[in-house]
């Protein structure tokens, strides 16, 4: 079985009403989601540890960069992984009713195939 590298990237917008709602829970019952779902997380990882190459998130604060200098920015980018699986819908299934939106108030995960950069 051969296997390729995929990215997945964890998304959400910061004024959705998913993230307005987690927001406007009492203090102890988010405090209690964030345990429960740092839990699922884990069992997730545990999971697939496998296939898990890379992890990275939360992720920062954003900087833009263009032709008109530098600038903070928002964007829905929250973590990311990097997976090997035998193909894009194997890499994808691996993230079905994941922790980052079934629990936390994500709003999806973006799977892509990484590409090789060509040699020559």
């Amino acid at each position: 079985m051969s296997t390729d590298t995929y990215l997945a990237v964890f998304l959400g917008s910061k004024t959705s009403s998913k993230w307005t709602a987690w927001n406007a829970m009492p203090e102890a019952e988010r405090k209690a989601k964030e345990q429960e779902g740092m839990a699922a997380w884990k069992g997730w990882v545990e999971k697939h540890q496998g296939a898990i190459e890379a992890m990275c998130g939360p992720l920062g604060k954003t900087k833009k960069v263009d032709g008109k200098g530098i600038a903070d920015i928002a964007n829905e980018m929250g973590a990311f992984t990097v997976v090997r699986a035998a193909s894009h819908e194997a890499a994808a299934k691996m993230f079905e009713n994941h922790p980052h939106f079934t629990i936390f108030p994500g709003e999806r995960v973006e799977i892509m195939p990484v590409l090789p950069i060509p040699s020559g």
